[in-house]
Parts: structure tokens; C-alpha cells; sequence
């Protein structure tokens, strides 16, 4: 019961944090679930659920409001849809340190974009293949490392020059879908504590309601993001010290 209260409590406060910078928790949750005594792809799968918990209202509300632009959001849709599960499954076939090594170099790229990332594209591109092939990567590497693919996906859209404001709405109608794919592919071969889910998913979506309720009293969220790159780069230093010594 003690365990259900810490893991709680870590991400409801997570989830606030992140909300008001516009992110999802499920990033910092499974190293730290994992640094706590959780088995690593069982973290994966909780932090799936929690994230997928808290951004599927996100992806309706969307929808209601006819936001999400269809001809751009497909092509990255179905190969996320595609591919997520398939890098969850193929997590089992891969030793555990790599994966971890590529969730530390995540980790780090993520941190760096909240940091000192610039809203400025480096090419231009408009082809609907480039929009495949980023969808496949994406959905791939996020299943395998068991995030969403948001904090992977905005950025490098962005870097590619489409407008920020139409790749947000994109990753908040895709995100929910990939990761409830991943989730249940982890589900059909890891053994889940269903309460311990329930409580993370519980704790996610209040801290998430808060965080956003929260970000409506212009909070600088130059700094928030600066607070939770910080929080990113301390659990990469922490998975680079693992790996050293």
C-alpha cells in the first residue's frame, strides 16, 4: 500500500508540473517508477496507460472542435498506429541496457529541446512521404522505449517545418492511440498490478486537470519548461551513472 501512495503522489505531482509546460509526465515517470523498484518494462507499460489516461480527453475535444486536419494528422497516424506496437513488441527480443541507453539519449534530446530548443524550422519540407516516414520512426522508437512519442514528435515536425500550432493538434489527436497500442502489446506479455495502474492513470489525470487548470494564470512557461528540462537531464545523469559504474 505504501508503494501505491509514493508512486501516486510522484505522479500527481509530475503530472502537474508537465501539464503547465504543455507536456506529458509518462517521460519522467517510468525512469523514476523503474529507480523506485518497479521492473523496467513494467514501468513502461504504467507510464503508457497514465499517459494515454490523461491525453485521450485532449484527442476528443480535438475532434469535437473539427481542429485536427485530417490530410496532415493520417499518414502519421497510421504508421504510429502501425509501428508503436511493433517497437513494444520488439522490446522483448531486445536486451534491456539498450533499450535503457536509448531511453537515456531520449531523455537528453528531450531535455534539450525544452531547454534551448528554437520554434525554427531548419528545412521545409511538404511531402506526405516525409510525413510516412517520420509517423513509422516516431511510432517505432516510442513503443520500444514505451513513451507516447509527443516530446519526440513536436520537436523534429517542427525542425521540418510544419507550423507548430498544426503539429500540436496533430500529436494530441495521435498520441493517445499509439500509446494505448503500446500498451496493450506490453500488456499481452508483462504481468500488470492493476491496482498499481489504476492509481498511477488516477493520479495522472487529476494532476493533469490541475496543471492545465493551472496554466490559465499566465505562469511563465519559459521557466516550467526550463524546471522540467532539469528534472529530464537529472534522471539522464542518472541512467549514464548506471551505465558507467
Amino acid at each position: 500500500m505504501n508503494d501505491y501512495i509514493i508512486f501516486g503522489a510522484i505522479t500527481f505531482v509530475l503530472s502537474i508540473l508537465f501539464s503547465m509546460g504543455g507536456a506529458g509526465a509518462g517521460v519522467a515517470i517510468i525512469p523514476i517508477l523503474n529507480f523506485l523498484g518497479l521492473d523496467f518494462t513494467v514501468a513502461k507499460a504504467v507510464g503508457l496507460f497514465a499517459g494515454a489516461s490523461t491525453t485521450i480527453t485532449s484527442s476528443v475535444m480535438n475532434i469535437k472542435r473539427k481542429a485536427v486536419e485530417y490530410s496532415f494528422v493520417a499518414p502519421i497516424a497510421i504508421m504510429m498506429l502501425l509501428f508503436a506496437p511493433l517497437g513494444a513488441y520488439s522490446s522483448r527480443f531486445i536486451n534491456e541496457e539498450y533499450v535503457k541507453i536509448f531511453y537515456m539519449l531520449m531523455l537528453f534530446y528531450s531535455a534539450s529541446m525544452m531547454m534551448f530548443g528554437k520554434k525554427k524550422a531548419l528545412f521545409q519540407v511538404t511531402s506526405k512521404a516525409a510525413l510516412f516516414l517520420v509517423g513509422g520512426i516516431v511510432g517505432f522508437l516510442a513503443g520500444l522505449l514505451g513513451v507516447g512519442g509527443g516530446n519526440i514528435l513536436i520537436p523534429l515536425l517542427t525542425l521540418l517545418g510544419f507550423e507548430p500550432k498544426k503539429v500540436a493538434v496533430a500529436v494530441s489527436f495521435v498520441v493517445p492511440f499509439s500509446a494505448l497500442g503500446s500498451f496493450f502489446t506490453y500488456a499481452s506479455y508483462v504481468p500488470l498490478d492493476w491496482m498499481l495502474l489504476a492509481t498511477v492513470s488516477l493520479s495522472a489525470i487529476a494532476g493533469g486537470y490541475i496543471g492545465n487548470y493551472m496554466m490559465h494564470f499566465k505562469l511563465e512557461q519559459k521557466q516550467i519548461k526550463k524546471i522540467m528540462a532539469l528534472i529530464l537531464y537529472s534522471l539522464a545523469l542518472k541512467l549514464l551513472w548506471h551505465f558507467i559504474f
